[in-house]
């Protein structure tokens, strides 16, 4: 597994939000996730997993999985355009919360979320 942490939302470093992004061959246990997210200690830790035209995508803070996380669905898209598909534009990932695309726009990523109408959370762009 290769681990990076990335800070969302600056271009400085040690500033803005942190997340610990795990690339993963194949699929962990939740128990194993939920251990390594513990170990990490930070806010988030996604762990992201390559399939054919996708990637799965789960996020867990020390204690709990949880649906949706913005910055670490931002600082994955970092990871996957810098270190695995240097020329990804667009990346998909699927999640508990559904699909997800962040778009690479020079140093910018961008996603829009969207849950029930009511529970609308919008979309960020980022520096990551």
């Amino acid at each position: 597994m290769k681990y990076y942490i990335v800070n969302a939302f600056t271009d400085k470093l040690f500033a803005g939000n942190p997340a610990g992004i795990c690339l993963v061959d194949e699929n962990l246990s939740a128990e194993i996730m939920q251990k390594i997210a513990h170990e990490n200690n930070l806010s988030e830790t996604a762990f992201i997993t390559k399939q054919n035209r996708y990637y799965d995508l789960r996020w867990f803070t020390p204690k709990t999985e949880i649906d949706l996380c913005g910055h670490a669905t931002l600082g994955s898209a970092f990871v996957i355009t810098n270190f695995v598909d240097k020329n990804a534009q667009e990346i998909r990932f699927e999640t508990k919360s559904g699909t997800l695309i962040v778009r690479k726009m020079d140093n910018l990523y961008e996603t829009g979320f969207s849950c029930e109408e009511s529970r609308k959370i919008g979309s960020y762009t980022a520096n990551v």
